[in-house]
């Protein structure tokens, strides 16, 4: 096994710091329910001006009354995934296994070792 030569670290390669991560959480989350917010009062403007078809209308904003705030939460709580290990991949061009020495050890080919002479 040949050892490959080390590669620095970029930055572009970090992940994002968790105050921009929750940043981003909350903004959706009162995006989401502004947009719920928006379901009630169209619900009570259909219900006011008592519009056509509100049979279809009517559960449609309902429904999204419901599911909105649910699914809200969910995604505000919710965070991207752990990367397992990132930096693997950089040390070897085939996949990590359980099996393989780790990232720039030496294989037992490539460890010095002592010559014994048999010399009688």
């Amino acid at each position: 096994m040949k050892r490959q030569a080390y590669r620095p670290i970029l930055i572009t390669d970090a992940s994002r710091s968790q105050g921009d991560q929750l940043t981003s959480r909350q903004r959706r989350y009162v995006v989401m329910m502004g947009v719920r917010v928006a379901c009630v009062i169209v619900g009570a403007i259909l219900v006011g001006a008592q519009a056509p078809l509100l049979w279809l209308w009517l559960p449609m904003v309902a429904l999204g009354m419901v599911l909105i705030p649910w699914i809200a939460v969910l995604l505000a709580n919710d965070r991207p995934p752990k990367e397992q290990h990132r930096l693997a991949n950089r040390f070897s061009s085939r996949p990590a296994t359980g099996a393989e020495p780790p990232p720039m050890s030496l294989s037992a080919e490539e460890r010095p070792h002592r010559v014994i002479d048999a010399e009688p």
